[in-house]
């Protein structure tokens, strides 16, 4: 297994910094996701450490060995590409092996290890098809078999799934990890897709402008955004504008248009300027079991069924959009304009400076 550290990367494209001084160490064995909206520089990060981007200042080591001033091929990684990257000429076996018999391998191995690695993605048995045979879950397969056949120290992903309908990627990407997992291989993945990142990684750096807003675990970057980006970005949430009023030794209390609402602790001095995240799954139609919690009230304008979730458009006192996520039962029988009332945790309600 092998760690990755990078060091002080920079690299700019004329007037834009793409990856600005970023220092990550990705431990032995990790599954570590570059997480971002378009252009915040992940690929080209990816790119540096696969030897396809030069490095413009900062080093980049695989142990204690450095390896940004090698090139591409002699630094033992392995790449799955976006679109796959299949030879359409070339059989599954001879896609697979293409890389041994680059490197000179005796056929005989090579034959055995494209099996191996055909077999580790499920595709033992198809060796002799041709790449216009396969679907688009199969291409994918045969391109991780290709990277995996070379026994790389390092896999690297550049959003392996973004082409693949939405089930399949469900699928692919729960292979993926276990294939991972099974083989203690340290791998780097790209995607721009959270619901992917949160269910995959062991961490996560979320990307902004070239550089790192916050890493961490999946559950920690969900649930303690460090920035109003990161809450944001991470998943449904309502962002609201307030002002934070009095403190009660316990919570302030936050005025957001007409609603006032209540945020664990002493998030800022009476009368700044605040924004509040609130995810839709926290606010809780009130009832019995939810008595001593604060409360708001908000008006129903559609809802939408998403089998096991209705999500609820709602607005507040004064107009504002809010959206609120809840199991079926009794909000099904809603119409437009119900008045409906809420219960949530102050707790978990996040308060971040204005910007």
């Amino acid at each position: 297994m092998t760690t990755i550290r990078l060091d002080a990367l920079t690299r700019t494209f004329g007037s834009v910094r793409a990856v600005d001084d970023i220092s990550i160490t990705v431990a032995d064995g990790e599954f570590f996701t570059l997480l971002g909206p378009s252009g915040c520089g992940k690929t080209t990060l990816l790119r540096m450490i696969a030897g396809f981007c030069d490095v413009e200042r900062g080093a980049i080591f695989f142990d204690d060995r450095r390896i940004d001033r090698l090139p591409a091929h002699r630094r033992d990684i392995g790449m799955v590409f976006q679109n796959y990257a299949i030879f359409p000429n070339l059989t599954v076996e001879r896609n697979v092996a293409y890389g041994l018999r680059a490197r000179r391998i005796e056929p005989r191995q090579i034959a055995a290890r494209v099996e191996t690695a055909l077999e580790r993605v499920r595709l033992g048995g198809y060796a002799s098809r041709w790449p216009h045979q396969l679907s688009g879950g199969q291409l994918q397969r045969v391109a991780i078999a290709r990277s995996l056949v070379i026994e790389p120290a390092v896999l690297l992903f550049d959003e392996p799934l973004s082409n693949l309908d939405a089930q399949l990627r469900t699928q692919m990407r729960v292979e993926i990890r276990q294939l991972q997992q099974s083989l203690g291989l340290t791998a780097i993945y790209v995607t721009h897709d959270q619901e992917e990142a949160l269910a995959i990684s062991d961490r996560i750096a979320v990307l902004r402008n070239g550089r790192i807003e916050q890493v961490g675990p999946p559950e920690s970057i969900y649930q303690e955004p460090r920035t109003a980006f990161v809450a944001e970005f991470m998943g449904a949430t309502n962002m609201l504008a307030g002002v934070a009023g009095a403190f009660d030794g316990a919570t302030t209390a936050v005025s957001a248009g007409q609603t006032e609402i209540r945020v664990n602790g002493r998030v800022a001095a009476p009368g700044d300027r605040v924004m509040l995240s609130i995810r839709p799954e926290i606010l809780r139609p009130a009832g019995a079991d939810r008595a001593g919690l604060p409360r708001l009230r908000a008006r129903l304008v559609m809802r939408e069924f998403l089998g096991s979730l209705v999500r609820l458009h709602m607005t507040l006192a004064d107009g504002t959009p809010i959206r609120v996520s809840v199991l079926g039962g009794d909000v099904l029988a809603l119409r437009p304009d119900a008045e409906l009332e809420f219960t949530y945790d102050p707790a978990q309600i996040l308060a971040f400076p204005a910007p």
